[in-house]
């Protein structure tokens, strides 16, 4: 008995952590939509650090943040160049 809690309590602990990078990505996401960039870059790396700081690393997830960090870094020099520009 001791020993099913045990594994019970473990698991939910292990599937609660794994949480935490699908959280910092969609609140990146969030900030994505609503326009603020430069917020966005700084959850989107965030959310890389804890998927990397994981021992089973989510690769889908891991690309997925790459590519958005890509494109948010081309659209932060693209509006400081129009800003420039200007």
């Amino acid at each position: 008995v001791l020993l099913g809690l045990f594994i019970l309590i473990t698991r939910f602990f292990i599937q609660r952590a794994m949480l935490v990078p699908d959280k910092l990505f969609h609140a990146a996401l969030q900030k994505e939509n609503d326009g603020c960039f430069e917020e966005a870059e700084l959850g989107y790396q965030s959310a890389l650090l804890e998927v990397k700081s994981r021992r089973f690393q989510s690769n889908k997830l891991k690309g997925a943040i790459i590519e958005k960090l890509k494109v948010l870094n081309t659209v932060i020099e693209y509006r400081k160049m129009s800003k420039a520009n200007i």
